[in-house]
C-alpha cells in the first residue's frame, strides 16, 4: 500500500487552501491512501505491446458535412426580439456603461 501521511495531507490541503479538521484530514488519509493504491496496482501492470489510446471504443464521426445555406434576413432575425433600435437588439446597459 502507497500510503499517505497525516502531514502530507494537511500540506496538500495548505496548498489548495482548504481548512480542514482533524476529522476530515484523518478521513482524506485515507481515502488518498486507497487512491494511490489503485494507481500503484495500474501502474503495475504489463502494458507492453499495447497502443495507446484515448478511447475503448472506435469511435466515428456522425455529424452531416458543412454545406452553405442561407442565414435569416435581419427581420427575421429581429422578428421576436423584445426590442429593437436601429436595426440591432437592444439590451439594457451593462454596470451602467454608455451605449
Amino acid at each position: 500500500m502507497a500510503g499517505i501521511s497525516i502531514e502530507e495531507v494537511r500540506h496538500v490541503a495548505d496548498l489548495a487552501r482548504l481548512e480542514l479538521s482533524d476529522e476530515e484530514l484523518s478521513v482524506l488519509q485515507g481515502e488518498l491512501s486507497s487512491l494511490l493504491d489503485h494507481v500503484e496496482r495500474i501502474r503495475r501492470l504489463d502494458t507492453e505491446g499495447v497502443a495507446p489510446t484515448a478511447h475503448p471504443l472506435p469511435l466515428h464521426n456522425v455529424l452531416r458535412p458543412d454545406e452553405r445555406r442561407p442565414g435569416l434576413s435581419q427581420e427575421e432575425a429581429l422578428a421576436a426580439a423584445p426590442a429593437v433600435e436601429s436595426g440591432r437588439f437592444l439590451v439594457p446597459s451593462i454596470l451602467g456603461e454608455a451605449p
